[in-house]
């Protein structure tokens, strides 16, 4: 089996005469937690939907640990279970009932697949609901619903489309919590996101794709360090004379302005140490030191020139 467990390539597709993908590539180890970003129409659910079989590519290749989905489609689309964003379902059957028939698609019987739905409406609170129909649900239980049918199969890879988009603050972190329980147990995770806190707590890589490209890719942390603009301001005493300032030792970039020195720096933390020894061997006085970590969402904004919910 493949090192990775989705490999995309030069993924091209266009509708009419927009590009909504112009060369994707995007490869994702077994049991990485990896994120895709990018604002509305930046080309995420296209590459999902061309991954699952929902949508024709125009050239470029897709691969489910090594098999290609076109060629081998019924393998691979056995391997990958979605929480897509839109419910697509009959709403005339109970939820448990909709299990039944998700697991009867992938050829589980009804015996075999009993532990599963119940493991999974228990495990999502879904369990006091699960003779409702979907109509009668919350849009909460509508996101936890989407998982679960994503999960009934237990495949191995778990590709989630907005999954948290609208639901309230207790039910994120809810979902957080069940989402770092499956990666920890070996799942193979694909999170698209509006929310960026949700990457930068999640996953272990993102890319950021605008306008059908990945313009970047690789951790939160390194991504962050690399193209944020993280920094310490340091606040001197008022009578402090910072006329022909000089701090030849620091290999920081720094500006002066007032009575405040800024540092421009990668790791605000490790670099306060220094900063305060250099300042007090030139007997310059501290009146207070700040720290300002750049975050995924600034990079995103560098990158892109737009919000994420652009």
């Amino acid at each position: 089996m493949s090192e990775f467990a989705i490999q995309i390539s030069n993924l091209k597709k266009s509708y009419k005469n927009v590009h909504a993908l112009n060369g994707v590539n995007v490869n994702i180890s077994d049991g990485e937690f990896f994120g895709l970003l990018g604002p509305n129409g930046a080309g995420k659910t296209t590459t999902i939907n061309i991954l699952t079989g929902l949508v024709f590519k125009d050239s470029g290749n897709c691969l489910v640990f090594g098999k290609d989905t076109v060629v081998d489609y019924r393998e691979t689309r056995s391997k990958i279970g979605i929480a897509a964003q839109e419910l697509s379902l009959d709403w005339f059957f109970s939820i448990e009932k909709l299990l039944y028939f998700q697991a009867g698609y992938y050829g589980i019987n009804r015996i075999d697949a009993k532990s599963k739905i119940d493991e999974l409406l228990n495990k999502l609170g879904l369990e006091k609901k699960k003779d409702s129909k979907l109509r009668q649900l919350s849009g909460g239980m509508k996101r936890r619903f989407q998982i679960a049918k994503a999960l009934v199969h237990d495949p191995d890879i778990l590709i989630l489309d907005e999954p948290t988009a609208g639901v309230d603050v207790e039910l994120r972190h809810e979902l957080w919590n069940y989402l770092r329980e499956l990666h920890s147990k070996g799942k193979t995770i694909l999170l698209t996101t509006h929310y960026i806190e949700e990457a930068e707590l999640l996953c272990e890589n993102v890319s950021i794709i605008d306008e059908g490209k990945i313009l970047k890719e690789g951790s939160p942390k390194q991504l962050t360090e690399e193209l944020g603009k993280s920094g310490v301001t340091v606040q001197l005493s008022k009578n402090t004379n910072i006329n022909n300032l000089k701090i030849s030792s620091l290999d920081q970039e720094y500006t002066v302005e007032d009575s405040r020195v800024h540092f421009s720096v990668k790791n605000p933390e490790l670099a306060i140490p220094k900063i305060i020894q250099e300042l007090s061997s030139k007997d310059i006085a501290i009146y207070s030191i700040k720290t300002e970590t750049s975050s995924l969402e600034d990079v995103f904004l560098n990158l892109t020139g737009k919000s994420i919910n652009e």
